[in-house]
């Protein structure tokens, strides 16, 4: 947001005491109002040279790439932290987000004389660009020509002497680039602001503990497929990336254990890198702790009314035993020698708690959303079955102030994050540039000098899965502490709810679950219906996940339920054609449409719409996975001819309805058999007159002639 603020309109004088500046991309009507200005002013030009018999001319820009554009960012150092008496060393950034070149120009920092007061004061300075008092320009420097889709980095230092003795705060601090108008067309560039902060500190910052959370989001929305797991955890995979920004910190790891039973499920099949980052992980000293498979909220399970936390499902038979060790059991001795048996081997098979377990990892912390009551604290201990910690920020409570790390809510243990200096470390740990990485840090620095109180700051990072390694390490490294565990911090303060809950997504949930149920009484088609009905929860589970953004979460629901629905239609009977029968018996066939990757058993039911045919009410049919299975139904006629109606139903063995019914018109013409028998056996008959016939007149020619002969 701070790297697309708009400049100050040549001319426009800033308010003596306030001074704001837009952080958001210049207002498309401003654009249009230039566009349509310049226009008019080439116009008139363009009518004034034609008037005197000029040739035609033209300048028109078709869209706002046209115009060069500059993006600034500013930061003094690496933390934003500078000695009383100077100097102060900004880096500024100049981006060029258009097509257009930027041209050589002169960039000026300006520095506030009223500090920043507060956390509020700090992020509406950075965010809106809007603090009290005036800025002075303090240094200056010459830019260079910047070329289309480019970046350069500028280094501006402000000299003690000319620098007023600042005491200790924080103060903001601004950059502006001016470009003269183009000579060719006398376009004037559109500038951003860039806003900062100086902090003069006074005494050392208070430690802070940082929360990072580690997950990972598989295209399908279940588990992670081997090829994800190599790409996460390869070399310059994301996954490694984080491991090696959190190797030699002291932060506090919540793992999401569905990357670890994705690892474990593989077995032997498992990429080397993957099983290798596990280890890894395994071995570090930092603390850690488990989130809920799939980093599912446990706010929105208990406004649902869930009496225990979901569970992925079983996780075994998703298992496949071949990329597992197998072990031959041990003969037992007899007494007398018995003819050898083929012992066979069996695969050891992991549970599922083996599945999901992290050695030393912690399973007694929820990190929920916000919207957290305190009935739903009474509710997470039930679902652990003892002592619970629950991680939330400040925000989510009544408190004013210095707010301390750790807290109680009715006797249960609560740990508060500051949520504006979690916000900017988070943003820290997405910044590519280094510029605006540093720019975050020195405002979480901000914020951490704003805290107050004499304890330890808790901070949580966000979900992400995009941060880089780089720029994580060097977040981590601008706010070092020495190690706080989460046991050593203070709960003995009385902490108030302020949250209410979300009931839309805990409505959302509890039709999730029932579009499980339905899925679960299809799913006895199957074999192992747990290869269906284990994905599922998984994918619900990630729906409901505590970094899932509440628009993401909209679409994400909508799309699943869709998919549920071609699951639950993945099974049926292809519409059939109508049926002439001409024989009093002979088998109708059925064709059995299954789109699902395994195969299905299912009855299929027949039922005439009378009496005139006599069917076999239900057909065992196992349809193969993928594909359309031809079943065929044993019919019989009572009446010589007819028409009539056929349904077919499909039933699991269970008696679920599966699939739409399906009807045939079927003409039976079983009288035309006995007419043609008769004709075919006529015509057999006569035949065989003829023969005989024709042999007796044959043989008396041949007598006749013989005579003949012998006269």
């Amino acid at each position: 947001l701070e790297s697309q603020r708009p400049a100050t309109p040549p001319g426009r004088a800033e308010p003596e005491t306030m001074i704001a500046t837009d952080t958001c991309p210049r207002p498309r009507a401003q654009r249009l109002t230039r566009r349509l200005a310049a226009a008019l002013v080439v116009g008139g030009l363009i009518g004034g040279l034609c008037g005197i018999g000029a040739g035609p001319a033209s300048a028109t820009i078709d869209d706002d790439d046209a115009i060069p554009h500059a993006d600034l960012q500013i930061a003094v150092g690496t933390t934003g932290q500078i000695a009383p008496e100077g100097p102060l060393e900004a880096s500024v950034r100049i981006a060029n987000t258009s097509t257009e070149t930027l041209d050589a120009g002169t960039v000026t920092v300006e520095l506030g004389s009223t500090p920043l007061t507060d956390s509020a004061a700090v992020d509406r300075w950075l965010d809106d660009g809007v603090t009290s008092g005036d800025l002075e320009p303090v240094a200056s420097a010459p830019s260079e020509t910047v070329r289309a889709g480019e970046a350069v980095n500028l280094e501006v230092t402000a000299e003690s002497d000319d620098l007023d003795t600042l005491d200790p705060g924080i103060y903001p601090v601004r950059a502006t680039l001016e470009v003269p108008p183009r000579e060719s067309d006398g376009v004037t560039p559109e500038v951003d602001l860039a806003t900062g902060v100086v902090i003069v500190p006074d005494a050392a910052l208070p430690r802070a503990a940082v929360l990072v959370p580690l997950t990972a989001t598989p295209i399908d929305g279940s588990l992670l497929t081997a090829d994800e797991l190599t790409a996460l955890t390869a070399e310059d995979g994301p996954l490694t990336a984080q491991l090696d920004a959190l190797s030699g910190t002291q932060a506090i790891i919540g793992v999401d254990p569905a990357i670890v039973a994705a690892i474990r499920m593989l077995g032997t099949a498992a990429p080397e890198t993957a099983t290798a980052w596990l280890e890894r992980l395994e071995g570090m000293p930092n603390e850690r702790f488990l989130l809920q498979f799939g980093d599912a909220d446990a706010a929105v399970q208990a406004h649902a009314g869930q009496r225990t936390l979901l569970s992925p499902g079983a996780l075994q038979p998703l298992l496949d035993p071949a990329n597992f060790t197998a072990v031959t059991p041990t003969p037992t001795p007899t007494p007398t020698p018995t003819p050898e048996a083929d012992d066979g081997s069996a695969p050891m098979l992991p549970d599922d708690a083996a599945l999901t377990a992290l050695r030393d990892a912690r399973t007694d912390v929820l990190w929920p959303q916000a919207d957290v009551t305190a009935e739903d604290l009474g509710t997470f201990a039930s679902y652990l079955d003892g002592e619970v910690t629950t991680i939330l920020p400040a925000s989510a409570t009544q408190l004013g102030g210095a707010v301390p790390a750790a807290g109680a809510v009715q006797k249960q243990r609560v740990l508060l994050t500051a949520d504006a200096a979690s916000a900017r470390l988070s943003a820290a740990a997405e910044q590519g540039d280094e510029t605006s990485r540093n720019r975050e840090i020195a405002a979480t620095v901000a914020h951490l000098a704003l805290t107050g109180g004499e304890g330890p700051v808790l901070l949580g990072l966000d979900r992400s899965e995009t941060r880089t390694g780089d720029s994580l390490r060097t977040a981590l490294s601008a706010i070092s502490s020495p190690a706080i565990a989460l046991d050593d911090l203070d709960a003995t303060a009385s902490v108030t709810l302020s949250a209410k809950a979300d009931g839309a997504r805990a409505a959302t949930l509890t039709t999730l679950l029932d579009d499980e149920q339905r899925l679960a009484s299809f799913s006895t088609i199957l074999d192992e219906p747990r290869v269906l009905l284990t994905p599922e929860r998984i994918q619900v589970l990630r729906l409901i996940g505590v970094g899932v953004p509440a628009e993401e979460f909209t679409a994400g629901v909508l799309e699943h339920r869709s998919a549920t629905v071609d699951t639950l239609n993945a099974v049926g009977i292809q519409e059939p054609s109508a049926i002439q029968l001409f024989t009093a018996a002979a088998p109708l066939p059925v064709w059995i449409r299954n789109d699902l990757p395994w195969p299905v058993n299912v009855a299929l039911a027949t039922q005439p719409s009378d009496a005139r045919l006599d069917v076999q009410p239900t057909t065992q049919v196992e349809a193969l996975a993928d594909s359309n299975t031809r079943a065929t139904v044993p019919v019989e006629a009572r009446v010589a001819s007819g028409d009539l109606r056929v349904d077919f139903r499909l039933y699991s063995p269970t008696g679920v309805p599966i699939g739409q019914v399906q009807s045939a018109d079927v003409t039976v013409r079983a009288d035309w058999e006995t007419i043609g028998l008769g004709i075919l056996g006529g015509i057999i008959v006569l035949l065989l007159a003829f023969g005989i016939i024709r042999t007796v007149r044959r043989r008396r020619r041949d007598a006749a002639a013989s005579d003949a002969s012998d006269d």
